[in-house]
């Protein structure tokens, strides 16, 4: 009888650990845009607020990256025609002075906001979660929550789905 009681308390307790690990699997978790400030190659700050109500491509690029500058017209096509329902924040991943990168993205014609890696900046990098390859895109919804997460170059088609512009 003894033996019979301990067998059924370990069956009934593996089994209530079970549901929970599984249950946990199947929550779904929303990772949200976290609170940042960073100023721009022309000195404009852009946060949380700034941004309000569009949709946010958060790129990390760097000059020395091939697909990076691959990725970089269509990029500047997108934000040429979608710049009124998205914002991109071009995040030079790397450190280089000014002169060097306004050279670099204005042979490449981008249009959209440049956040050099400074000391200023450098703090806001880390919040958006861990690069581990060039270029790394997040891209988050009005409401802020993460809708999409790439390393690797992007096209036009993928920024078009992920932000849902036509």
């Amino acid at each position: 009888m003894k033996k019979t009681l301990i067998i059924l308390a370990l069956t009934f307790s593996l089994g209530a650990v079970q549901a929970l690990s599984l249950d946990s699997l199947f929550t779904k978790k929303t990772v949200q845009l976290p609170e940042f400030s960073v100023v721009d190659t022309d000195g404009k700050t852009h946060n949380n607020e700034t941004i309000k109500g569009k949709f946010l491509v958060v790129n990390f690029w760097a000059t020395w990256c091939p697909p990076c500058r691959k990725e970089i017209p269509d990029f500047v096509d997108f934000y040429k025609k979608y710049s009124d329902k998205v914002e991109i924040l071009g995040m030079d991943y790397e450190d280089a002075d000014k002169e060097k990168i306004t050279e670099f993205t204005d042979t490449f014609m981008v249009n959209y906001p440049i956040i050099l890696s400074t000391e200023g900046n450098r703090p806001a990098f880390s919040k958006f979660g861990e690069i581990i390859g060039m270029p790394t895109t997040f891209v988050y919804a009005p409401d802020g929550a993460l809708v999409q997460y790439y390393t690797g170059a992007i096209d036009m088609e993928t920024l078009k789905k992920a932000t849902k512009v036509k």
